[in-house]
């Protein structure tokens, strides 16, 4: 089973900084005082993470990542669609985050678009207003008893 659970400023982030060391090799940092994490489990076990926090007037994403053994499984995806939605449901002007250009399609199929590029890093933005988080959309099926009409 898959799920999901906030971490607001202030909470205990053990779990979401397990994943963070797995994966980057460094756990926490003077900026998830005031940020908000996500974590997803799969079977109760963490796996993927990310974190949003509000930065010169714009939500920013970052420390997104999934424990490489359950990688494939699309829980990167509902962890960037999860913070998307956060950012959402709080009435985002824009939503900005820093990659490394060899994962920058991963955020491009969202709608991010890059903005700079500085040694190898590419910053994106997300206007507010352009966050669509319908997966109907990119679907092939085209009798989809999901898909909505009208």
């Amino acid at each position: 089973m898959i799920s999901g659970k906030w971490f607001p400023q202030g909470s205990d982030l053990t779990e979401v900084l397990s994943v963070r060391q797995a994966v980057f090799s460094r756990g926490g940092d003077d900026l998830d005082r005031d940020a908000q994490n996500v974590l997803v489990y799969m079977d109760d076990t963490p796996a993927a993470t990310g974190r949003l926090r509000w930065k010169d007037d714009a939500f920013w994403l970052d420390e997104v990542c999934v424990l490489p053994d359950l990688r494939g499984k699309r829980l990167g995806d509902l962890t960037l669609r999860l913070l998307l939605f956060k950012a959402q449901s709080h009435f985002a002007r824009e939503v900005r985050l820093r990659t490394p250009s060899d994962t920058l399609g991963f955020f491009t199929r969202l709608g991010f678009r890059p903005v700079s590029e500085s040694d190898g890093i590419i910053e994106c933005a997300l206007p507010g207003d352009e966050i669509d988080l319908d997966t109907c959309k990119s679907c092939k099926k085209k009798d989809c008893s999901r898909r909505v009409t009208g």
